[in-house]
């Protein structure tokens, strides 16, 4: 088993905007005053591809495929929400808390990745628990330990606990469930997707501890990561408004492993943290400002990980 890949799929948008379906519990996205939709589209395509640009030169594996005109999704520049890819060959596909996002779901992705040699054994659908209203938001709501077998989980609207953990049963992870809280308008308030306040890498985990109010989930969530041997790098809530949770442990050239990360991300480290990542793993960041504040989402939520077995 390995925690980390050197390909992932990301998909160029056409219609990037603020959603205003996700806004109601995504609380990172704003509306970029008086700028034109084609203007917005136009950025978000700009740093999308200046990010795949220094993926790609590093040696990381980037499939990128064009959102389409068809449908209306502003957020089809996050495919990690939708679906997630494993090792054995096996797919996961997800329930959506937009109705708008369910469009995202693209058979002809799946021909794509098989065109690349990729090979797909099964797919494990979940997306009929949307007609009861709940939902589970791929690897936005599920953070990975592959090696360990865990999957981390902070519930929220779209992470439901009782899906959650038949998704632990049908994939083989130990749940660790918790709640993360950002302050909104001085209120405690859900954290719509755990990969927004955590990452896990090889050998380190980048964690906003006090963004989990129970001290027992809390406690136990240490337990965890410390007892699979990860150091953990406490991020602050500031830091998460960042968007320095949502991170990405990648293999470029020659199994050289890289954190990807946002340039407001890394800007909002303190230089002990960027040192002791440095101790684990190269840092990689690109500018994705027009996608973190009309999107909600940065580095992490662009890249679904290829995990599939090759052709032989």
């Amino acid at each position: 088993m390995q925690q980390t890949t050197d390909t992932i799929l990301m998909i160029r948008p056409v219609n990037f905007r603020m959603n205003e379906q996700t806004a109601v519990n995504n609380f990172y996205q704003q509306v970029l005053g008086n700028t034109l939709p084609e203007t917005v589209n136009l950025k978000a395509q700009q740093e999308f591809d200046a990010y795949v640009e220094k993926l790609r030169a590093v040696g990381v594996q980037v499939i990128v495929v064009d959102d389409t005109k068809e449908t209306d999704t502003p957020d089809a520049i996050f495919p990690n929400n939708w679906i997630s890819f494993h090792e054995n060959g096996d797919i996961g596909l997800y329930p959506m808390f937009a109705e708008n996002r369910r469009l995202e779901r693209r058979e002809d992705i799946l021909e794509t990745l098989e065109d690349e040699g990729f090979l797909i054994n099964n797919v494990i659908d979940y997306t009929s628990a949307e007609d009861e209203g709940i939902y589970l938001e791929g690897t936005g709501s599920l953070i990975l330990d592959r090696v360990n077998r865990k999957a981390y989980c902070g519930l929220s609207s779209r992470a439901d606990e009782d899906l959650f953990i038949e998704f632990c049963e049908d994939f083989e992870y130990t749940p660790v469930i918790f709640t993360a809280y950002q302050t909104v308008d001085e209120q405690r308030k859900a954290i719509y997707h755990t990969n927004v306040m955590m990452c896990v890498g090889e050998t380190f985990a980048v964690v906003c501890l006090s963004s989990i109010d129970d001290k027992k989930e809390r406690k136990s969530l240490v337990k965890h990561l410390k007892e699979d041997g990860k150091q953990i790098i406490d991020i602050t809530e500031a830091q998460v408004n960042s968007f320095a949770g949502n991170m990405l442990q990648v293999k470029g050239t020659n199994e050289v492993s890289y954190l990807i990360m946002s340039q407001s991300a890394y800007n909002s480290l303190s230089g002990s943290q960027i040192s002791t990542l440095e101790k684990h793993t190269k840092l990689l960041y690109s500018a994705l400002e027009t996608i973190e504040v009309c999107g909600g989402g940065s580095a992490r939520c662009m890249m679904a990980e290829v995990f599939l077995p090759k052709e032989k």
